[in-house]
C-alpha cells in the first residue's frame, strides 16, 4: 500500500471518531500534498500548512515552551489545528464550530502519531 492511502486511511478514521471534522490535509514539511481528503484547495491547504507548522515551531524555540505539539486557529466558522505528524509530515485538521476541543486534541494527536509511524515504518523499508 502506498503513503498516500496508509494516511488517507488514518484521516477516514479521525473522521469516524470526530464527526465535526470538515476534513484534513496531510503534506512535507515543504509542503508538497501527500493525501487529503478536503473537497477543494487542498494544494493551497498544504503549502499554508507547512508555513503555520515552520513558524509555530520557531516561535516555541524562541519562546522556550519546547517542542510543538500543534497549533490551533480559531476563526468564526470552525478551527484549523496543525500537527507535526514526525519530522517530515505536517497534518492539518479542519473542524466546525462547536467543536470539542479537547477531543480534537487529542485525537489530532493520536491521528498525527499514526501517520508519523506510518511515515517511519515506509520510509525504513526503501
Amino acid at each position: 500500500m502506498e503513503l498516500r492511502d496508509e494516511v488517507y486511511r488514518e484521516m477516514a478514521l479521525l473522521r469516524d471518531r470526530m464527526p465535526d471534522v470538515d476534513g484534513s490535509v496531510a503534506c512535507s514539511v515543504d509542503g508538497i500534498l501527500i493525501a487529503s481528503d478536503l473537497n477543494g484547495n487542498a494544494e493551497q491547504t498544504g503549502a499554508l500548512s507547512s508555513a503555520v507548522l515552520a513558524l509555530s515551531s520557531r516561535m516555541t524555540g524562541i519562546a522556550g515552551k519546547g517542542v510543538l505539539e500543534e497549533t490551533l486557529i480559531s476563526g468564526s466558522n470552525g478551527y484549523a489545528a496543525f500537527y507535526a505528524a514526525g519530522p517530515k509530515i505536517v497534518l492539518t485538521v479542519l473542524a466546525r464550530p462547536g467543536t470539542n476541543l479537547g477531543l480534537l486534541r487529542l485525537e489530532g494527536r493520536k491521528t498525527a502519531a499514526s501517520v508519523a509511524a506510518i511515515t517511519e515504518r515506509m520510509s525504513a523499508n526503501h
